[in-house]
């Protein structure tokens, strides 16, 4: 009953003080705060936000994930910061497990990554580098799921998120007026071309994969003006890390096509890459076990296949050796993920919890 209540807690404080990715310090200060009461070691960074945490001996290690920013987004007209992708849900779920944990006979060692700016795609960057895996045998995460993906009272042992791109461009070619369009290179022309080419990139229909625009700028308030310049953005999704590098140089060849079809200069930004899952089998059997100690036959579901994405799988791709997945949790949530006004059934964070200390527990005896 006591670390039922501290969960809700700590959800609560979490929920009630949101903070943008790489401005966590408050969200810092607070885990440090609990991890002192709880007599648990951990460390911090001068440097970047995030905390570090350890329990249990012995040269094996176990780690656990959990993401602490927030969406910066409108919310009842206003701007600001909301905890609309269950971040506290998850920063409470795992020191759950942690409080679970803690006096228990482990196997090795069990580490507690809470981790800045999930939500801009590199912030498990910043924690890799800070040495967060370093030793790190199994890796696990886990998150809240919207009802159309899982029901409350079951979880997944996987998430196989896909691989995402944003891409930042910009057009530059020469205003004109509009009576004399022989006198310029009107940037809109290129912009609709690039709509066009976009739906004729084609693959095997046996990938998921998706290219659009997501974002036009050009010409301004006098309609007589033809705009040499614009700047567009587009978002760059597929379920495979293969594909996407493929979408991506389909796209630089047909933006250089394009640029000198209509005698312009076209440059583009890839950013915030983010790629797909990688799966380890060996993981995800020891999450299923776990699951099914949970919650049982009943309460374990198959893998959430998702075109979302998330920074958690920087963590196998810079560390192949890392057997990691991350753990999908039924939360009837709606009306959906990054929906100002998302909410979830709280009782699914206890449930989490006694989770992720069945798995991190099992694992610790493997790694």
């Amino acid at each position: 009953m006591v670390v039922t209540e501290q969960i809700r807690n700590w959800f609560e404080h979490f929920h009630a003080h949101p903070e943008i990715s790489w401005k966590e310090q408050e969200t810092t200060n607070e885990i440090a705060r609990i991890l002192t009461e709880l007599g648990v070691s951990f460390k911090t960074f001068d440097d970047v936000t995030g905390v570090i945490a350890e329990i249990g001996e012995g040269g094996s290690v176990t780690a656990v994930r959990a993401d602490i920013d927030a969406l910066w987004q409108e919310v009842d007209g206003v701007y600001q910061a909301n905890h609309s992708c269950g971040h506290d849900g998850h920063m409470a779920m795992v020191l759950g497990a942690l409080q679970l944990l803690k006096d228990e006979q482990l196997g090795g060692r069990i580490r507690f990554i809470f981790q800045p700016a999930e939500e801009k795609g590199n912030g498990s960057n910043a924690m890799i580098d800070r040495g967060a895996v370093e030793g790190v045998t199994y890796l696990f995460g886990i998150h809240l799921r919207p009802q159309e993906e899982l029901p409350l009272g079951q979880a997944s042992a996987a998430i196989r998120h896909g691989a995402a791109y944003f891409v930042e461009g910009t057009i530059q070619g020469v205003d004109a007026h509009g009576a004399r369009p022989h006198q310029g290179n009107n940037s809109i022309d290129p912009l609709l071309a690039i709509g066009q080419f976009l739906k004729t990139i084609q693959f095997s229909p046996y990938d998921a994969y998706s290219a659009k625009l997501t974002h036009l700028q050009a010409g301004g308030e006098s309609l007589n003006i033809i705009p040499g310049a614009a700047k567009f953005g587009m978002d760059i999704r597929s379920q495979s890390n293969d594909v996407l590098q493929q979408l991506q140089q389909r796209i630089d060849k047909g933006m250089q096509q394009i640029a000198e079809l209509y005698a312009t200069k076209i440059e583009l930004k890839w950013t915030d890459y983010t790629p797909a899952a990688e799966v380890s089998d060996e993981a995800a059997a020891i999450a299923r076990k776990g699951i099914l100690e949970v919650l049982g036959e009943q309460g374990l579901a198959s893998d959430v296949v998702t075109s979302g994405s998330d920074d958690f799988h920087f963590y196998t791709i810079r560390h192949p050796e890392l057997k990691a997945t991350m753990i999908g949790l039924g939360a009837d949530l709606g009306p959906g993920l990054h929906h100002p006004e998302m909410k979830f059934n709280r009782d699914a964070l206890v449930t989490g919890a006694e989770i992720l200390a069945e798995t991190l527990k099992r694992a610790s005896f493997k790694a």
